[in-house]
């Protein structure tokens, strides 16, 4: 069976999102991150876009009942923008960032933060290890 240029276009064109997929969502392997800061949770779930360098970009999820608060979606940051990143959960579990290798212990109750630069493009996945719950993606442009 020979495809047409005209079929294929489609197909090659959703290639590099595949990818980036696959390797967002990749299995988790061990990280050398530095324990995660501790701090109290931000009163929103993302402050205004803002360009590289500039303002931290907030991102506050909430999981109770195995209910993520804000429903899982994807957050664009700009690549060089700082991202903090707060879970508050109502289990211990951990949180992970794929891609970036960020991790933090949660505890019921006690808000735990990442704060990095996004320094890598691509599509990066938010998820807890033992609930399994995909808290959002993070897209660095």
């Amino acid at each position: 069976m020979t495809i047409a240029p005209a079929r294929l276009r489609p197909l090659l064109a959703a290639l590099p999102l595949g990818v980036a997929l696959l390797m967002a969502t990749s299995a988790c392997g061990g990280s050398d991150a530095a324990a995660p800061a501790q701090s109290a949770a931000p009163a929103s779930a993302e402050s205004a876009a803002a360009p590289a360098g500039s303002a931290v970009k907030e991102i506050t999820v909430t999981i109770a009942g195995r209910t993520v608060t804000p429903p899982p979606g994807r957050i664009e940051v700009t690549k060089g923008q700082t991202v903090r990143i707060t879970v508050t959960g109502d289990a211990a579990d951990e949180a992970h960032l794929h891609g970036y290798d960020k991790e933090a212990s949660l505890q019921p109750g006690v808000p735990a933060s990442i704060e990095f630069v996004a320094d890598e493009t691509g599509l990066f996945e938010m998820e807890t290890h033992e609930s399994g719950l995909q808290l959002f993606q993070l897209v660095v442009r």
